[in-house]
């Protein structure tokens, strides 16, 4: 059974709240009048198996949610070999580093590139 709950009438949204898209996909998405549930991942502690989910749902590998240009990675973890238990704890404790904004309805998924992508879910 999947941990992360998904519904047709609502959008979840996991985000950082100090990434500049992720401000401007969550403006768009409420000026638009969308129903969203936010989950800051900078405030709320995702779990692996939710990390691993979204990479499923994403059709990635779980290294791919990183952000491997983020400064944090980049003076922390460049150049290491890491395994999915690794990246997990990376993602775990370095939430700033995980790539979104990611949205959610039904049996979608995206990865947001750029805030009117919001509208496509």
């Amino acid at each position: 059974m999947d941990e992360i709950a998904t519904s047709k009438n609502q959008i979840t949204l996991y985000y950082n709240s100090e990434s500049g898209i992720a401000k401007q996909t969550l403006a768009y998405a409420k000026a638009e009048g969308l129903p969203i549930q936010e989950i800051d991942i900078l405030k709320t502690k995702i779990t692996g198996t939710q990390i691993v989910e979204l990479a499923a749902k994403l059709y990635i590998e779980v290294e791919d949610l990183v952000n491997q240009e983020h400064p944090s990675y980049k003076s922390h973890f460049e150049n290491h070999n890491f395994s999915t238990d690794d990246w997990i704890k990376m993602i775990q404790h370095n939430p700033e580093i995980m790539n979104q904004p990611i949205a959610l309805r039904g049996d979608t998924t995206i990865l947001v590139k750029t805030p009117t992508d919001i509208i496509n879910i």
